[in-house]
């Protein structure tokens, strides 16, 4: 095995992994604390939103590891990287194995309902998605039941997802340092392409340019 750090993950990637994870733990504060203000709540939920979006897009014309068709496997792969687990290892893949790819997808999911569904939501009170007056109450009350729930999917997958990257950790695996410098040791040598971050720049403005024109068009009624 190489004792070289190989380059893994490109900066639009690890920049997403980030903001994802400081705008999830403020959409918590902000919805069960009401911490900063639900304004702040709206704001994190409206950048969630985009983010999910550009990483979507990424997932298809991205780099190499940061796309789906890369690390989204079928169920046999996913079984023979269980069976192997307990094995020696040999150099690892580099990017998501295939069981971290459907969590990858999972959260995403789970991230894209919640964000979605807030934009319809309403306490009956005070609050209320900018999407509210666009759609019957019928959809509004669903939705909102929707986001209610999916909150503790998410929840769960966070705790799973912290849970994996601990169990790596006892097994000498740091997946952390990796998504932070984008470079691991140990992984296979093959020749990984790279996007360039001007693609990342422009797809970044398409998804906050959707989500913007969502949220003023529903506003606009």
């Amino acid at each position: 095995m190489t004792e070289q750090a190989d380059r893994v993950w490109d900066l639009p990637t690890r920049a997403f992994h980030w903001l994802l994870v400081a705008l999830v733990a403020l959409q918590y504060a902000s919805g069960e604390f009401g911490f900063p203000s639900m304004r702040w709540h709206y704001l994190g939920g409206y950048a969630t939103l985009a983010l999910v979006l550009f990483r979507v897009l990424w997932g298809f014309f991205g780099s190499q590891t940061s796309r789906f068709g890369d690390f989204v496997r079928g169920p046999r792969a996913v079984l023979a990287y269980l069976a192997g687990l307990g094995r020696a290892e040999a150099p690892r893949r580099a990017g998501h194995n295939p069981l971290g790819g459907w969590s990858v997808v999972a959260m995403l999911a789970s991230i894209a309902v919640q964000a979605t569904t807030g934009l319809f939501a309403s306490d009956d009170i005070s609050e209320e998605g900018p999407l509210v007056a666009r759609v019957s109450a019928a959809t509004v009350d669903l939705m909102t039941r929707v986001h209610a729930w999916n909150r503790y999917v998410l929840l769960a997958l966070v705790v799973v997802h912290l849970g994996a990257i601990a169990a790596y950790a006892l097994r000498g695996t740091n997946l952390v340092a990796p998504m932070w410098s984008g470079r691991a040791r140990d992984v296979d040598a093959r020749a990984l392409r790279f996007a360039t971050p001007w693609l990342a720049l422009m797809l970044a403005v398409l998804a906050a340019a959707v989500v913007w024109a969502l949220v003023a068009w529903g506003e606009a009624g």
